[in-house]
């Protein structure tokens, strides 16, 4: 069985997008969790050769970062891409967008699952990322039908866009069009609720992604459990 090393839920975007592929696919994997922080005493080093996660293990194989373990994943199990081929490009070129762009939106509006943000004004260059991504989601269902990006099935565009998804509803990010229905039915999906609430059963903190949050605005709600100790 497949070893999937990830992060903490309620911050590590990288991780969901195999995690959520993974389970929405019925892949069967063996989940291994590890704390983010220097506080934490984790060396990721140990299992990852780039000491980062997500990172996949099978068996003697070892893959860490999370298009080449989607792709490792396409060569053996059906549906993580589409089976049309437009749609399939499609959606290889748009997870590929996502996975190498958007570095301002990542910054400013990182992931954390638990809670609410106002945020009282946007950067321009944040601003420009939301457009760009709700036109990719608005081209994709137009093209493709919908209810998911690329298509009537949940495939790796959408493990790829699924952070955002949780972003958005984080800092409040109204999309447009069809692209509003695609946060809804990306939000109700099986695989995304079991994942958020184990982020809101997390009772850690982070040091750094909490000064992220603090700075991108005023928290409006936190359904986080009580930390079980101070923020390290």
């Amino acid at each position: 069985m497949y070893i999937l090393h990830i992060a903490n839920k309620n911050y590590s975007s990288w991780s969901l997008r195999p995690w959520v592929l993974m389970r929405a696919l019925d892949i069967p994997f063996s989940e291994r969790l590890h704390r983010l922080g220097a506080a934490s005493g984790e060396t990721f080093t140990d299992f990852s050769p780039s000491g980062k996660v997500p990172c996949l293990v099978d068996i003697a194989t070892v893959v860490w970062d999370s298009l080449a373990i989607v792709e490792y994943l396409a060569e053996d199990h059906s549906g993580v891409w589409p089976q049309d081929a437009k749609a399939r490009a499609w959606a290889r070129s748009a997870a590929a967008e996502m996975h190498s762009s958007f570095a301002t939106l990542r910054n400013q509006h990182g992931m954390n699952v638990g809670v609410r943000v106002a945020v009282a004004q946007r950067s321009p260059e944040v601003l420009a990322d939301i457009e760009r991504i709700e036109r990719l989601w608005n081209d994709g269902l137009a093209r493709f039908g919908g209810p998911f990006l690329a298509g009537r099935e949940f495939s790796a565009v959408d493990a790829f866009f699924a952070p955002v998804v949780f972003r958005f509803r984080t800092y409040g990010v109204a999309v447009n069009g069809a692209a509003a229905g695609y946060l809804d039915t990306m939000l109700a999906h099986p695989a995304m609720k079991e994942w958020e609430a184990a982020a809101l059963a997390e009772d850690f903190r982070e040091a750094e992604h909490e000064a992220e949050l603090a700075a991108a605005g005023a928290v409006t709600a936190d359904y986080r459990a009580v930390p079980s100790a101070p923020t390290p």
